[in-house]
């Protein structure tokens, strides 16, 4: 399909061996299907499991990584494509502009930073380009009730949970993917 999606999610593992697995066979099952994958480029934590096996399925993957977060999070080996940058906010600028599409799994405050960036810019119009949460074992529904309240408070426009999908298996995020993507041009 020649693609690229880009992957937001934690640099550490969680609690939830659950997720973890998701996370790879996530990262297979995008490299199967022809997908390229750009992510942060760490090799730790859910960004890592997602590389490893997209990359052991000899799927394309890139890493975009800002200077000084290669001593915490120690770059993910065998990428085809590496990117260091100066700051995080070259980081997220990049990763928007490679890619087709945006897959949120669960993830810490780096995480939600990159959602509300990447929503927030298609709420704007700055893109048109699909945002799939992967709300795995219920992971943000207690941020999707909070949205949901600040809509129903005025506080958003009443169209602004309509720009993303939220899923819940890898099978339906990639179907997903596929029948987004399918002969589009998003960058």
């Amino acid at each position: 399909m020649n693609k690229t999606i880009c992957v937001f999610c934690g640099s550490k593992d969680g609690d939830n061996l659950n997720t973890i697995a998701k996370a790879a066979d996530l990262g297979r099952a995008l490299a199967e299907e022809g997908f390229s994958i750009v992510f942060g480029g760490g090799r730790f934590g859910l960004m890592g499991s997602v590389a490893r096996a997209a990359i052991e399925s000899n799927g394309r993957v890139i890493g975009i990584i800002p200077t000084g977060l290669t001593s915490r999070e120690p770059v993910q080996l065998e990428l085809t494509e590496l990117f260091v940058v100066d700051d995080i906010i070259e980081r997220k600028r990049l990763m928007i502009d490679k890619s087709d599409a945006f897959l949120i799994l669960p993830g810490g405050l780096g995480t939600l930073d990159e959602l509300f960036e990447v929503w927030t810019g298609r709420q704007i119009k700055a893109h048109n380009k699909p945002i799939i949460i992967g709300n795995w074992d219920g992971y943000y529904n207690k941020l999707l009730s909070f949205l949901q309240q600040a809509d129903h408070q005025g506080f958003l426009s009443g169209d602004h949970l309509d720009g993303i999908t939220i899923l819940n298996s890898v099978e339906d995020i990639v179907d997903t993917l596929k029948a987004s993507l399918m002969n589009t041009n998003t960058r």
